[in-house]
């Protein structure tokens, strides 16, 4: 199904740029009405999903995160966070809570809260070529 609309952001992977992330997606998923919690989901989502980019992908340098949203005439909307940094090498093992290579004062808990927000989460990640974080979540329609 193609989606009804689309947007996509590329910026500097600078935590100062976490925040712009968040918010930009939040207006843009606003078009669906979401409630409140909803939209903190998500947001909470992006925020985590961004800061990985930020934390791991890139250690000690810059590059790019890559976001793109998409939303679907069923109000599914279908966020994807990529980045072309150091990649993942087991992502089973990355995915479980309290694996962390950020050192002690990194939780581990990224994608543990990423799958508890969301409806979907799908991580794809190549070594040395980077990460894709794909994450969906259903919009309740209210009449």
């Amino acid at each position: 199904m193609k989606p009804i609309n689309q947007t996509k952001i590329t910026f500097p992977s600078r935590s100062s740029n976490e925040a712009f992330a968040r918010g930009a997606v939040a207006a843009f998923v606003a078009q669906l009405d979401p409630t409140v919690d909803e939209l903190a989901d998500i947001k909470t989502a992006v925020s985590e999903a961004v800061t990985n980019c930020i934390v791991h992908a890139y250690p000690g340098t810059i590059g790019n995160v890559y976001i793109t949203v998409s939303i679907f005439e069923d109000g599914r909307v279908r966020l994807r966070i990529a980045d072309k940094g150091v990649g993942i090498a087991d992502v089973q093992a990355a995915m479980q809570p309290m694996s962390t290579t950020g050192g002690a004062e990194r939780a581990g808990l990224g994608f543990t809260v990423m799958q508890t927000f969301m409806d979907t989460l799908r991580v794809r990640s190549t070594p040395g070529k980077g990460t894709v974080v794909t994450m969906g979540k259903t919009i309740a329609r209210r009449c």
